[in-house]
């Protein structure tokens, strides 16, 4: 009986022996950071490493706009009778000179004015003549006081309307030398010239020969170039950044980029309903006539300066389709050291020799940062002043980032 248990029991003891037996754990490891990098000794001399520092930033509003008429160098011309175009005189591109006639009109409503004239002439030299003999007869004793004064009312009276036919001729453009001639002459002329206002150039013709044309048409648009607007819409959020006298560089892209400095000589009082924007302005010299209203510019007008923290443009990498900076991590543990950088240094901002431990360890951290002035970027977010960062020698950091990535992969 006991030798047939005991092969039983022995095979019972050897499966409880292979339970108790822990089987051996796998430790995971832990996959490298992309964005930690460690410099080799050959690399510390061409690194400098500085703080995030603060700095007035000057904040720039960039905008688009374009060229525009300067508003009080541009006149609107239209007849002053209503009539028919018989002669067009100035064509578009064509320089004038203040009072230069643009067109002549042939106008029913001139003639009728003149007529109207001659006839309150008349009567105003009977009048007057009607008066002079009731003067005479009155100191003669031959009528009374009564009907001397009628005569000198009547003569009044044709006066006025003399007066009032003769200004009407002046509101339908007939100067002074007109007048005096058909006073002089009394022959009517029906012919009305259209003149300039505004000695420039001729802009802008809207009118056809033999076209009937009213005092309520614009017929012909001239304006001084000499000097012009750049006008642009700010965003409202960005307004309260843009004040009157502010100096604003203009860049127009017809003239190769080249850029015009000014000052800003209007801010508008409201926003535009439709497109929330606030309208800005400033004037600009053209007497060489280089610029042309509605060319497109580009409006960068400087804010006010406001402390900010900033870094180097030399400290940016960009990554991603975003910008980047190298933050000092510190000196690499000894497992990951190579040989040779037990020894090595790496430069500070002043062009010194750091002091041990030599700083080696840098990770690549997002920023965002606003545009370069004077080789600087201010820092919305990312890093804080004084944070050590590669200010310079980035660029060959980040290919040693990139070529340890590639390796490990």
């Amino acid at each position: 009986m006991y030798p047939t248990k005991l092969p039983l029991l022995l095979l019972s003891l050897t499966l409880l022996a292979a339970c108790g037996k822990e089987e051996p754990k796998v430790v995971a490891q832990a996959p490298a950071d992309p964005m930690l990098v460690i410099a080799p000794a050959a690399l510390l001399p061409q690194l400098k490493i500085g703080e995030v520092v603060t700095a007035p930033v000057t904040e720039n509003v960039r905008v688009a706009g374009k060229i525009d008429f300067d508003e009080q160098r541009l006149a609107r011309i239209g007849a002053t009778v209503t009539g028919r175009v018989s002669e067009l005189i100035a064509v578009p591109g064509q320089s004038v000179r203040a009072g230069e006639p643009l067109a002549m009109l042939n106008s029913t409503e001139l003639g009728a004015a003149q007529l109207a004239y001659l006839k309150a002439r008349a009567q105003a030299d009977l009048a007057s003549s009607a008066a002079e003999r009731a003067r005479s007869l009155y100191q003669g004793d031959v009528i009374g006081s009564a009907e001397l004064q009628r005569r000198e009312s009547e003569q009044s009276i044709a006066a006025a309307e003399r007066r009032a036919a003769s200004d009407q001729l002046r509101v339908l453009g007939l100067p002074a030398a007109a007048i005096r001639r058909l006073d002089a002459e009394g022959a009517i002329n029906s012919l009305s010239p259209v003149v300039s206002s505004l000695a420039g150039v001729v802009v802008d013709r809207r009118v056809t020969q033999g076209q009937v044309v009213g005092p309520t048409d614009t017929l012909f648009t001239v304006a001084d170039l000499s000097r012009v607007w750049a006008v642009a819409q700010v965003p409202e959020e960005q307004a309260s950044k843009v004040k009157p006298g502010q100096s604003v560089s203009i860049e127009v892209a017809a003239l190769d980029g080249e850029q015009i400095t000014g000052r800003l000589i209007h801010v508008g009082e409201t926003v535009n309903p439709e497109t929330r924007t606030v309208l800005v302005r400033t004037e600009l010299d053209n007497r060489e006539h280089r610029l042309k209203p509605s060319m497109l510019a580009t409006m960068l007008i400087a804010g006010k300066a406001v402390e900010r923290p900033v870094v180097p443009a030399a400290a940016v990498v960009r990554e991603n389709d975003a910008d980047h900076v190298f933050v000092v991590v510190g000196d690499a543990p000894a497992q990951n050291k190579s040989a040779d950088s037990a020894t090595p240094t790496a430069k500070s901002a002043d062009g010194s020799a750091a002091e041990a431990p030599v700083l080696n360890q840098f990770r690549l951290t997002r920023v965002e940062l606003g545009p370069e002035s004077g080789g600087q970027r201010a820092v919305l977010s990312g890093v804080k002043p004084g944070e050590r960062i590669v200010v310079d020698g980035a660029f060959h950091l980040n290919n040693e980032r990139k070529r340890k990535e590639l390796e490990g992969s």
